[in-house]
């Protein structure tokens, strides 16, 4: 609970609240006030929360409960799953959507859309090394690599104008960090970029979170250049970062990962993640280690809250391949890669496996990749040679019951 109220008003104290008539009562709609808050409906700050906790419907916007989620993965212990993992998976090119499988998807694109947010400034940022490039599309662990690199993007001078939320490292290694800094955040480089092209481009640098401010707008016209020029976002929201985000269906967003497999070689984008692929995630994380996998044919980005985007340079599609997933659940790395590792082990990348799971199997769902790549797909284990069955005892264990003194009980 903040401990601030939007109305400009000091919250009433602890012993208000238990004198209170009302004390132990849940607000209720037709008290007047937003169920769940002391903010009066129609009062100053009303609009901030939520209008109840089951959630309303609102037209032409599908929740997660709407969508026709499919399994992608599940998780077997000696053949009994006792985990399924559901999502939605799809397969683009120029032409359009091929495969979709889990449903079109209305969900914001996050991280995963750094690559296209950063063509609004691929000829300011142009003369950039290969790092800086790199670590404008990252979502990097925050390592001191990672930092440095972002911070070399702006003069110390200017650092002040980097508003990334105060953050520890999104993953540590070594001596733990535990007082945060906004250079540790996993977006510092993209916002650090966006500033530099802005000054570059004559744009304001203060107010760059804002959805009204010109590189978000321009942005928005490089989707539209992929999607159609009448093309708008149902929802325009706040990420994580502070940046604005907007929607997309999985379908939209496999269709611009296949413009980013076209557009290769018209722009720095594809070789910055390629070249140096530990700045754009770091150690053990999926993109990262898609992109090494991919020898320069793939790139990859990951979204939050179960997002993975790969753009392939691939023989059967010259126009460019995009394929994205969507895990119903959100973030979860481990069933994602087993997911990426079927769809480009189909098409000739080996990526390897995840860590093993805890004396458990992973499956993969035919649906994740077309028709016509299943057979090849029956050819990609999602498990190692080094990596046997653990969840079952390797004899006949019934033949023995009673036969030893110490399974018979009694003296």
């Amino acid at each position: 609970m903040p401990t601030w109220c939007p109305c400009g008003r000091a919250p009433p104290s602890a012993e208000t609240l238990r004198s209170s008539p009302h004390a132990g009562r849940v607000p209720s709609l037709r008290s007047g006030r937003a169920p769940g808050t002391l903010v009066a409906r129609g009062g100053p700050g009303s609009e901030q929360y939520p209008r109840n906790p089951v959630g309303d419907a609102e037209p032409g916007i599908p929740t997660g409960r709407d969508v026709e989620w499919e399994p992608l993965v599940d998780y077997r212990r000696l053949g009994v799953s006792e985990t399924t993992i559901h999502g939605a998976v799809a397969w683009a090119t120029a032409d359009g959507v091929f495969h979709s499988f889990g449903g079109n998807v209305l969900c914001y694109g996050r991280s995963m859309m750094k690559p296209l947010m950063m063509k609004v400034f691929t000829d300011e940022l142009a003369g950039l090394d290969g790092r800086q490039k790199s670590i404008a599309v990252s979502s990097h662990n925050g390592d001191v690599e990672h930092v440095a690199a972002a911070q070399s993007l702006l003069p110390e001078t200017q650092w002040g104008l980097m508003q990334t939320p105060l953050d520890v490292p999104l993953v540590q290694f070594g001596r733990q960090v535990r007082r945060p800094r906004r250079w540790y955040h996993t977006c510092s480089g993209e916002h650090a970029a966006i500033i530099r092209g802005c000054g570059e481009k004559g744009w304001p640098r203060i107010g760059y979170l804002l959805p009204q401010h010109p590189w978000f707008q321009a942005y928005l016209d490089v989707v539209r250049r992929v999607l159609g020029e009448d093309w708008q976002p149902l929802r325009v929201a706040r990420d994580g970062c502070g940046l604005p985000t907007m929607s997309n269906t999985v379908s939209e967003l496999a269709t611009l990962y296949a413009h980013l497999a076209r557009t290769r070689h018209e722009d720095w984008i594809w070789d910055a993640l390629v070249e140096h692929p530990d700045l754009v995630g770091g150690f053990n994380r999926l993109d990262t280690t898609i992109i090494k996998s991919g020898e320069g044919k793939v790139i990859a980005k990951e979204g939050a809250d179960g997002l993975l985007g790969m753009a392939v340079d691939h023989p059967d599609h010259p126009e460019g391949l995009g394929i994205v997933v969507k895990v119903a659940h959100g973030w979860d790395p481990q069933a994602t890669w087993y997911v990426a590792r079927a769809a480009l082990g189909v098409l000739g990348v080996e990526l390897r496996n995840p860590y093993p799971l805890h004396r458990q199997k992973a499956f993969i769902v035919p649906g994740v990749v077309p028709p016509a790549h299943l057979d090849r797909l029956r050819a990609v284990p999602t498990w190692d040679e080094w990596d046997p069955d653990r969840d079952r005892w390797y004899y006949d264990w019934s033949r023995y019951i009673g036969s030893q003194p110490l399974m018979r009980g009694g003296p």
